[in-house]
C-alpha cells in the first residue's frame, strides 16, 4: 500500500520554473476570472434593481381600493427620481457593456 502512496512533498521540490509559473498563472487567472465575472453579474443585477424602482415610480394607484385620492403623488419629485434613475441606469449599461467586452479580450471567453 505504501508503494501507492506519492511523495506529493517531493514532486512539489522537484518541478522546474516552467510548471511553477503555470500552476501560479493557473491560480492567478482563475481568481481574477471568477471575480471579474462576479463584477459584471453584480451590474446587471444593480441595472435589474434600478429598472424596477424606475418601474415602481409610475404606480400612483389609489390609497386602497375604495379610495378616490391617489397616493401623496410630487410630479418634481417624481420627474428628479426618474431622471436621476435614468442616468444611473445609463452609466450602468456602459459600464457593463465595457466589462463584458474587456472580459472576453482578458480571459477568452464569451460572457
Amino acid at each position: 500500500m505504501e508503494e501507492d502512496l506519492k511523495p506529493r512533498f517531493i514532486e512539489s521540490l522537484q518541478r522546474n520554473n516552467d510548471q511553477i509559473r503555470e500552476d501560479r498563472a493557473r491560480i492567478i487567472g482563475e481568481d481574477a476570472e471568477l471575480i471579474y465575472r462576479r463584477r459584471v453579474e453584480d451590474i446587471e443585477l444593480k441595472i435589474k434593481r434600478l429598472e424596477r424602482e424606475q418601474e415602481g415610480l409610475i404606480d400612483i394607484s389609489p390609497l386602497d381600493k375604495n379610495s378616490l385620492t391617489f397616493a401623496d403623488f410630487q410630479p418634481e419629485a417624481f420627474v428628479q427620481k426618474d431622471i436621476e434613475l435614468s442616468l444611473i441606469i445609463r452609466n450602468l449599461n456602459i459600464q457593463l457593456e465595457l466589462t463584458r467586452a474587456r472580459f472576453e479580450y482578458l480571459f477568452g471567453k464569451k460572457f
